[in-house]
């Protein structure tokens, strides 16, 4: 039998006579005669010292090279991007987040692409490295494996970066005292590790592990842990077999894999930025997937997981009654999973599944499927006449299923803070933020300051919020991102005015503008596009590039 080819794609750069320049430059990055023969790993680190999810992921880089290395390869560490959404939140910064998603993809596969790496593991920590990482690995469909970094630790008393959010509306309202404030300031964030909720990046991790492209329990692991430190070994190993048995992302990331990611998702009550992410993932990959997907599934999935922002536990504490495994495993025995999918193990889900124990007696983070928290998802997909493509609401019931208020209209983030931190938001209102799309703002910021000061004003039953930006997973309350057509593309919410009436209807899956269509019409056709607020630099060309959000926001689909 001829010997199977691990090194397809480093061989063209290392080997022969004319490659002897290659060779050189390698050997002063340490190597030596024996690694030209092996597969060569491209180790994608995203660690960085702007924030916590990712301080911690040089070191974990060390031990992904280490497994990789005594499995036989020849590992690379490389770095790639992270911004911090947590620190830029609220700011003009905060839209470059969604931008970094593609700068991370393009990192991947320009440095792995052009340095003929034979396998690919990344390691990311924040929410845009996640599905950056992916979309790269994805491009490129060489055999890879993600690694998530891991979640952080608590504060004291349960506290975590949305209870600083929180406290700040909780301030302006009077509630929470300056001594306060600086206390839950000071002690929330206690080390390394990504926020510690169902936010978008322990969703996205755990969406990521159901697709079958980390190791089982890698989205279930503290940052600062053994565990970690093993997956990370664990997938050096790992990557040598898929290299061996030439297992790609695209053996993997099928839309089964797909259909099992989003159900894991909504049984978690993941963040509403799992759709856009998901989308773009699958677009990466060539599988056909649409916002409907998720309206069709969800009407067949439950949403289980008690866990904030609208729940009362922590990813921590889910991890210490065994993680997202044997969730898994109760919907795969239900039929709500498909078991065939291949996994980054080589093994089939079913498979790895199939020795995995049930979750302790008497735990109530996760419910049976016979008590759902809901019975179906919390991940809503509206339409009507304010969001004739689609819009995605993040209802988990407790907010009530339905919303009808009068419009208070803000032409962006930093004024609809204001109004609300001011006390001039008032019951009914029905909170209308524009011009924050992915064209528009552009970057499509998230909202999590001005939801996090309703929650903490004590307005969070009282008053919705819809906007054609995005949600933090942190955002809960009475809430409606990606509203489609943005503004900036002529969209419906550019024409709404103060004092028009909004009606928002989850069980129907409806947003409605309750005006005539005749009105509608004439306001659009009287309205007046703005110019862009950048002209030059990434967020213009980021902005003349990047697809609408019920696409998936993606910059690669037109060329």
């Amino acid at each position: 039998m001829a010997e199977k080819n691990t090194r397809k794609h480093s061989s063209i750069v290392v080997d022969g006579v004319e490659q002897a320049p290659s060779r050189a430059m390698l050997r002063a990055v340490g190597f030596e005669d024996e690694d030209f023969k092996k597969p060569q790993i491209g180790i994608c680190s995203t660690w960085s010292m702007v924030t916590p999810c990712n301080m911690h992921i040089d070191k974990l880089a060390e031990e992904v090279n280490r497994g990789s290395d005594a499995a036989g390869g020849k590992g690379v560490i490389y770095n790639a991007i992270t911004i911090s959404d947590g620190i830029s939140m609220g700011t003009e910064g905060m839209k470059y987040s969604l931008v970094s998603r593609e700068v991370i993809a393009d990192s991947v596969e320009t440095v792995s692409g052009c340095m003929g790496h034979d396998g690919i593991i990344t390691i990311g920590g924040c929410d845009k490295n996640m599905p950056g990482l992916l979309m790269g690995m994805s491009r490129l469909n060489r055999p890879a494996i993600f690694i998530y970094g891991g979640t952080i630790q608590p504060g004291p008393d349960h506290t975590n970066i949305i209870s600083v959010f929180e406290a700040v509306g909780g301030h302006a309202a009077g509630t929470v005292s300056d001594i306060k404030l600086k206390q839950i300031e000071d002690t929330a964030i206690p080390g390394p590790g990504s926020c510690g909720g169902m936010y978008t990046a322990n969703t996205m991790a755990s969406a990521i592990e159901a697709l079958g492209m980390s190791l089982p329990n890698s989205s279930a692991q503290d940052a600062i842990s053994q565990e970690k430190v093993e997956d990370c070994l664990s997938a050096g190993e790992a990557i040598m077999y898929l290299i061996e048995q030439d297992i790609k992302p695209s053996d993997i990331m099928t839309r089964a894999a797909f259909e099992n990611a989003i159900r894991v998702v909504i049984a978690l009550g993941g963040s509403t930025n799992a759709v856009l992410h998901l989308l773009a993932m699958a677009h990466s990959m060539g599988v056909e997937l649409e916002l409907d997907d998720f309206t069709t599934l969800g009407k067949q999935t439950p949403m289980l997981a008690d866990l904030k922002p609208s729940g009362k536990y922590l990813m921590s504490e889910l991890i210490k009654i065994g993680g997202i495994q044997p969730l898994m495993k109760t919907m795969l025995e239900a039929g709500m999973l498909d078991g065939s999918c291949l996994t980054v193990t080589g093994k089939t889900l079913a498979e790895n599944l199939a020795t995995v124990a049930p979750y302790p007696e008497g735990q109530d983070i996760i419910r049976s499927l016979d008590q759902p928290i809901k019975k179906d998802s919390h991940l809503v997909v509206l339409r009507g006449n304010l969001a004739p493509t689609g819009a995605v609401a993040k209802i988990t019931g407790k907010e009530g299923l339905s919303f009808d208020g009068s419009a208070r209209v803000f032409e962006s983030e930093e004024y609809c803070l204001k109004g609300i931190l001011s006390g001039s938001v008032q019951k009914g209102d029905v909170l209308v933020i524009r011009y924050e799309g992915p064209k528009g703002a552009p970057g499509m910021r998230e909202m999590l300051s001005p939801t996090s000061a309703i929650m903490g004003a004590g307005l969070g039953e009282d008053v919705a919020l819809i906007t054609d930006g995005r949600f933090s997973g942190g955002s809960h309350g009475f809430v409606v991102g990606h509203v489609t057509p943005e503004a900036i593309e002529g969209g419906p919410i550019a024409i709404v005015r103060d004092g028009d009436r909004i009606a928002i209807d989850a069980e129907t899956n409806t947003i409605t503008l309750q005006l005539s269509e005749e009105e509608i019409k004439a306001r659009l056709a009287s309205w007046e596009k703005p110019p862009p607020r950048y002209t030059r630099g990434v967020l213009a060309k980021y902005a003349a590039q990047v697809t609408s959000a019920s696409e998936g926001a993606v910059t690669d689909k037109y060329l």
